[in-house]
Formats: structure tokens, sequence, C-alpha cells
């Protein structure tokens, strides 16, 4: 932790702050796009070091939260399966639904186990022998070459009862999105310090000069977050449609290479749905035909069903910045953490449970 003090340290915390109100002389509508950079604005108050004129929007950034209803049914499905073992991240147990979550069924029966790295799925398949094990595999570019590196060990150590269910997300289509939404008011973007350590910063120099938008690339320390910020405003306030790396502690232009390689042999893209965005054209990443084997959807015939528009939920509306967690008439009464009506509310890294941990 002795590392982390520097990044924390009030003082230049402090300094930042003062110099963010120094250049700040428009009003500005900037977003994070990931969860959890929404978690430490909201833990360390960093908004409350911030002037009026800065309005902090918090973008769709946890993958939890935005892997749609279709693909939770899926899960729901195998895991009542008498021949399955399901293997997930914490994160998933208690997303709901079109109807259940991961731990009703496992309360029913379902043989549901929560681990902390897709390789511990393969030591569960490999005891298993007769049985099937999936890993419900969700994520955006950080964790996707560890879901490719599981199918290459997979197929290296000859395990046939392995496949991965997959939620695989691209962020700049979805920051596209969000962008030519006219309803959509965002001046400035903060992306995520470890999805560019492995994209590393190309990528989002085309994606400011094309949307005329400024980036900042940044991490998730209150330094990091008020350093990024401070960056992006100076960019808007010059109008300078660039990318400014704030984080190049852990971020180089080119990124992690051989992450990507490992990512481009097993995974392509894909049109994928972004539960309360819609479907983003090219914005995921499915399985290659090559590997349909690993492929959970393919291994077990699973269809899509039709899932009815979510009633109560509007974390879609929330994550696009048109209001906030604490607006919806749900917050905290009908839609806590125990009882969740969306992801965003029991994520570790969704919006809303951020508001209710740290805000109410």
């Amino acid at each position: 932790m002795k590392y982390d003090k520097v990044f924390r340290n009030p003082d230049k915390v402090r300094q930042l702050s003062m110099a963010i109100n120094r250049v700040c002389k428009h009003s500005w509508h900037i977003m994070e796009i990931c969860g959890g950079q929404t978690h430490a604005l909201a833990k360390y108050k960093i908004e409350e070091l911030l002037p009026d004129k800065i309005r902090m929007i918090h973008g769709p950034g946890c993958p939890v939260c935005v892997t749609p209803v279709g693909i939770i049914d899926m899960a729901l499905s195998l895991a009542r399966r008498e021949n399955v073992i399901l293997v997930s991240f914490g994160d998933m147990m208690r997303v709901p639904g079109s109807k259940d979550d991961l731990l009703t069924v496992r309360a029913e029966g379902g043989d549901i186990r929560m681990v902390y790295s897709p390789l511990d799925a393969l030591t569960i398949a490999q005891n298993n022998p007769n049985k099937e094990v999936v890993f419900f595999a969700i994520g955006f570019e950080t964790t996707a070459p560890i879901h490719a590196l599981t199918i290459e060990e997979s197929y290296r150590r000859k395990i046939t009862n392995f496949s991965l269910l997959t939620s695989l997300f691209l962020v700049p289509p979805a920051i596209y999105s969000l962008m030519r939404d006219k309803n959509c008011q965002l001046d400035g973007i903060l992306a995520a310090g470890h999805v560019c350590s492995i994209t590393g910063i190309e990528e989002y120099k085309n994606l400011a000069l094309s949307l005329k938008v400024p980036v900042a690339i940044t991490g998730f320390e209150p330094f990091d977050l008020l350093y990024g910020i401070y960056k992006c405003v100076l960019l808007l306030e010059n109008k300078q449609y660039i990318v400014e790396n704030a984080y190049s502690r852990a971020v180089t232009f080119e990124g992690n290479v051989k992450a990507r390689q490992l990512m481009r042999k097993y995974f392509s893209l894909t049109n994928v749905e972004w539960r309360g965005l819609g479907t983003l054209p090219l914005s995921g990443l499915c399985i290659r035909d090559k590997y349909e084997q690993y492929d959970a959807i393919k291994r077990f015939q699973l269809k899509t069903s039709h899932v009815k528009k979510e009633r109560f939920c509007v974390s879609g509306e929330i994550m696009k910045g048109k209001m906030l967690p604490d607006t919806c008439i749900h917050f905290g009464k009908r839609c806590t953490p125990e009882h969740p009506l969306g992801a965003a509310m029991v994520s570790s890294e969704g919006v809303c449970s951020a508001f209710y941990r740290y805000k109410v």
C-alpha cells in the first residue's frame, strides 16, 4: 500500500483541485467510462472538489451491468442442467435475469461455483470429467485476454468438458454510440487506464479526432482521477481534440501487444447487445468458429429468448448521463443491493451501488 500513498496525498489532491478551478472557465460534461473510476469518485468525494461548472457523467463501464438479460437467462438455463457445473465471478451471482438470479438457482440445487480466475474453472473441469463445466466469461478488453488464455490452456491440457459462455464488450464502440446520441450531452471522456494498458492509445486518438472530443486516460486513485480531469479540462478549454495519457506509469502507446494477439487468435468482432443501451455494431467479441467447441452457446445450442424491456430499471438512462441514480423513484426503496431491480445496483462497479454505498 505504500506505493498508493503518494496518489492519495491530501496536499497534492488539494493542489490539483485548485488547479482545476483555475483553468475551468466554461461548463463541461465529462464522462468516466470505467465503473471502478465511478466508485473511486464517490468513495473519495472527488466531485465535491470540482467546480460547479464540471458535471461528471457515469458511463457504461461495468461489464456486469451491461450484460444483457438474455445472456443471464442462458446462464440460468445452463446452471439448472444436472450435468453442468456453472463457474462464475462473484459479481454475477445476484444479477437479475428475466425471473431469477444465480443465487436462487444455486439455492434450488444448481451446481454453481465462484472463482477468482477463469483458469480455476479448468481445474474444476479436470476434477469433474463426467460433468460439463461452463465458465461465465464477462468483461471488457481488460479481461478478454485471460479468457483467451483459458481457451488456449484448455486446448493444451486436452480438456474436453470445458466451454465459455461469453459476454465480452469493447469500450470505443460504446463511446461512439453515446457521443452520437443527440440526447446525451458529453464534452470530454476519461478513458480507463487498465483498458488502455491492453489496447494502447491509437484507437482513442482516432476516436478523439473523428468525434471531436478530448480524451484523458487516467487511473483510479484520487490524484489520478483529478489529474485526468485537469488534463481533460485543459483540452476542452483549448478546443484540442486529442488524447492525453495521464496514466503513463501503466499505459504505453502500443499497449500490450501479446495480449491483443491472444484476443485476435481466439475471438472475432461481433454485434452485441448492451443491457440498457441496445445492440451496438461490432462492439463485442465472440469465440472464433475454429474454436467453437469452447463456445457454450454453440455447444449446448442455446437460443436467445425474447426478453421484455425492463419495466422498472432505468440504469440505461443513467449510464447515458440522462439522469442520476438517486433521481430514480425506486433507488434505495424498491431497488437496493439486497433486492436489486437491475445489475447496476448489485455490481461492485455499478453506478447505482456506488451512489447507494457512498452517497446515501
